[in-house]
């Protein structure tokens, strides 16, 4: 029988497995401080938990499940991972030294169908999806990195941005938030917690239902139809209508501050008309929706787009400040190695397909 992680199951599924099991709901607070605050990677090293309890945990789960295949270092601090799951698949976790904390970007597929015409991760496309388990144990494996370096750093803060769409492994994905926000574990709060969406309308609608207390990006990169259709498929699906309906409802819903990714791509969508149809369309907004503007980080398989020049995004953050709309730059981090989400599996598998 094969085990799955017990990172997958949420404080009260665990409770709740246990007492199915003849256990008092203590053992699931014994467990839970063992495996997120004591951080240990064997059952056999929770010295306090009945060795009965112990024995049908080991019978059922693994602790570890992901294994390091290649980390990437950059001079930024930043650290990119690979890891190798159990299937054999790889996927990429990326750990960030910000000003506010350490940050940890996660993924959620093994590869991605939403097929954006820029984007790394669509090169490979999307084989399954990942469990709970698989997407808190990258939390755990760099937390573990960090416990070896022996400087008493945590991470504090997560954004779901990695390969794949979130939206499209929403139960894996909540249970995810659900795991890393208990207060008697990890303990990230919502505040420090960004999911990334290509713009699943109905999915944010139910996110807002959810009341989940963690904040929103949208990825936009297009202020018209027929831009958005040509470089993010997903469009044609689900218009900008659409989407701006869902960003309705979310926002009068939760009443928190929601992100627009834009990522700048040269003399596509990057021009003064963009950026005045862009704020003509989220202007009304005011403070509760940010645009993020984004350099865009090359792709050799997507030659076709290049990055703008500073000049060009300084006068796209100019125009929409003006117009009212706020607006930030993200800042660039792990530009020496390979920074394009999705780019360092790509290379790995396709390394590995020569070899």
């Amino acid at each position: 029988m094969s085990k799955t992680s017990i990172y997958g199951l949420t404080f009260d599924q665990l409770a709740a497995w246990l007492l199915e099991r003849g256990h008092r709901k203590f053992r699931a607070l014994q467990v839970w401080d063992w495996l997120y605050i004591k951080r240990v990677t064997d059952f056999s090293q929770m010295e306090d938990v009945h060795p009965d309890a112990l024995r049908q945990l080991d019978e059922h789960f693994s602790i570890r499940t992901l294994t390091e295949h290649v980390k990437q270092e950059s001079i930024d601090g930043t650290v990119k991972f690979l890891f190798r799951l159990p299937d054999g698949n790889l996927i990429e976790t990326v750990l960030m030294r910000q000003k506010y904390g350490l940050a940890v970007c996660v993924t959620t597929q093994v590869g991605c169908n939403i097929g954006c015409s820029f984007c790394a991760s669509g090169l490979l496309s999307k084989s399954r999806d990942l469990s709970s388990g698989e997407i808190v144990g990258q939390i755990m494996q760099v937390q573990l990195y960090l416990d070896q370096m022996g400087k008493g750093e945590a991470v504090s803060h997560i954004v779901v941005m990695g390969i794949g769409e979130p939206f499209d492994n929403f139960e894996n994905m909540v249970d995810f938030l659900l795991i890393i926000k208990n207060q008697k574990g990890l303990n990230i709060a919502g505040r420090h917690i960004t999911v990334s969406t290509s713009g699943l309308a109905d999915k944010i609608i139910e996110f807002a239902d959810r009341n989940l207390q963690v904040n929103l990006a949208i990825s936009l990169h297009a202020p018209n139809n027929e831009l958005r259709s040509r470089i993010m498929k997903i469009n044609r699906a689900i218009p900008i209508e659409k989407l701006m309906h869902a960003l309705d409802y979310y926002v009068e819903k939760t009443k928190r501050r929601t992100t627009l990714e834009y990522i700048l791509l040269r003399d596509v969508n990057d021009q003064q008309e963009h950026a005045l149809e862009l704020a003509k369309l989220i202007v009304g907004y005011g403070p509760l929706v940010n645009v993020n503007l984004i350099p865009y980080n090359p792709v050799d398989e997507h030659s076709q787009y290049q990055r703008s020049d500073r000049e060009t995004v300084r006068a796209f953050f100019d125009t929409l400040k003006k117009q009212g709309v706020s607006v930030s730059t993200r800042l660039e981090q792990g530009t020496d190695i390979d920074a394009a989400c999705g780019q360092l599996r790509s290379k790995q598998i396709k390394a590995s397909a020569l070899g």
